[in-house]
């Protein structure tokens, strides 16, 4: 199959599944070349898009996210306020903008969005997570990072990543014994995770070697079901 051909039978199931604007098929195709692992050319497609429909809050989301990925961080902070002023009710950009204002060094705003992420979906243990990373990142208020983790375990229990955040705000807290306790239930959940394998053996005080830093990615901030890529969990490689 070319790729014309590739692209036109693409076009059908965008139109079958009911995106018939240019600006959502132009989304869906950006979407799809994001979840190909190619968020360089899903950035290059999306750009004329969002020129053409500026007010598409589900496009600037998207390019949000690329734009983290691609480690563009301060564009990915533009497209994420963009995305805030456009769909409010919505908690990704706000979140998506936490994370790169942690990025940026700009703490104090990293946690103010990250709150504002939970405010705007209580339920989602992400905004959580995101909001115990933003302050550990923080270096301050760990029995609020540690309160917020657990909050996270308790929406999610089968997601081991969020017993790997817990685990990590126990240890700031001296907790040893009880973030043992949590890398473990957490690689119990997934037993490859070398970061969470690094962290235990440390805390163990086992010779370990630095795990390799994977980049990051950005399926944190997508929903169950949407385009994602790359790492899963890019909070565990923050300093």
């Amino acid at each position: 199959m070319t790729d014309l051909e590739a692209e036109l039978r693409g076009a059908q199931r965008i139109g079958s599944k009911g995106l018939t604007t240019p600006t959502e098929i132009g989304i869906a195709r950006a979407a799809a070349l994001f979840e190909r692992v190619d968020p360089a050319a899903a950035a290059q497609h999306l750009e004329p898009v969002l020129a053409a429909d500026p007010e598409s809050g589900a496009g600037w989301v998207l390019m949000a996210r690329i734009r983290l990925v691609l480690d563009e961080v301060d564009k990915a902070l533009d497209a994420a306020n963009r995305a805030i002023d456009l769909v409010p009710e919505d908690a990704r950009p706000l979140a998506i903008a936490s994370r790169a204002l942690t990025l940026l060094g700009r703490h104090e705003e990293a946690v103010t969005m990250a709150y504002r992420a939970v405010i705007v979906d209580p339920r989602n243990a992400l905004w959580h997570d995101r909001v115990a990373w933003a302050l550990l990142a923080a270096d301050r208020q760990y029995a609020d990072a540690e309160q917020a983790a657990r909050t996270a375990v308790g929406l999610a229990p089968d997601e081991a990543h969020y017993y790997f955040t817990h685990g990590v705000t126990l240890d700031a807290l001296g907790h040893a014994d009880q973030a043992r306790q949590a890398f473990m239930i957490s690689l119990k959940l997934e037993p490859e995770n070398p970061v969470a394998q690094h962290r235990l053996a440390k805390l163990n005080g086992e010779a370990v070697k630095e795990p390799e830093k994977k980049k990051r990615g950005w399926k944190l901030f997508g929903r169950r079901g949407e385009a994602a890529n790359g790492p899963s969990r890019p909070e565990e490689y923050l300093p």
